[in-house]
């Protein structure tokens, strides 16, 4: 039977978000690097695996999925006895994880996804970072990490005392904002520090760098 099989860019984001999930829960997997300068994800046979050619896709032998948060709450689920656990089975846990990946998915990820793409791959390409942009997507952050600072002198963790998804779905962008001014944001409030040092030090993110 064919194993697990990751079609994505060592670089993305989303990628790392399934790739992070995969070592938390000490599966092996095969990589497939997709070449995104290269438009390799916008022709076959990627786009088959992804119609709206982005990164990453994902197979467990004859089941196929896209979308990285999709593909993370699989590899929670369905591999719930591997590894450490990621998502908690109490209605109330439940409910509490969902509304964290929604708040990080629609509220965080944009913002630091924007800063960056500013601050770190448009140098990269040789542009020229925009400080306007930059100004005003890290005022957009600086209300999120309110909130999650307030969250997190509640508990340990986003969505409850334990590690789950809604951390690890942070991690691939705080990596990269640490990096850059921006990281300003994240020392300046107590426990969203304590809780960036504590998630970027886990093995599974080392992994990834």
């Amino acid at each position: 039977m064919a194993g697990i099989k990751v079609f994505g860019h060592p670089a993305s984001t989303a990628t790392r978000r399934v790739l992070i999930a995969l070592h938390e829960k000490n599966l092996d997997f095969e990589f497939v690097h997709i070449e995104l300068k290269d438009g390799e994800h916008k022709k076959e046979p990627f786009i088959f695996r992804n119609p709206f050619g982005k990164v990453p896709a994902f197979e467990d032998g004859d089941f196929k999925l896209f979308e990285s948060r999709a593909i993370t709450q699989y590899i929670a689920h369905f591999y719930s006895d591997k590894g450490n656990q990621l998502v908690s089975l109490g209605s109330k846990d439940i409910a509490g994880i969902a509304m964290g990946i929604e708040i990080e998915s629609h509220e965080f990820d944009p913002v630091g996804s924007k800063l960056v793409w500013e601050q770190v791959l448009k140098p990269l390409y040789g542009m020229t970072t925009d400080k306007t942009v930059v100004e005003e997507e890290e005022a957009k952050l600086a209300k999120v990490l309110d909130v999650y600072e307030h969250r997190l002198g509640e508990s340990k963790y986003l969505a409850s005392d334990k590690f789950t998804l809604v951390d690890l779905h942070t991690i691939p962008v705080i990596q990269y904002l640490l990096g850059t001014p921006t990281k300003k944001l994240f020392d300046e409030r107590p426990h969203v520090s304590a809780w960036v040092a504590d998630i970027t030090s886990r093995p599974s993110a080392q992994k990834v760098l």
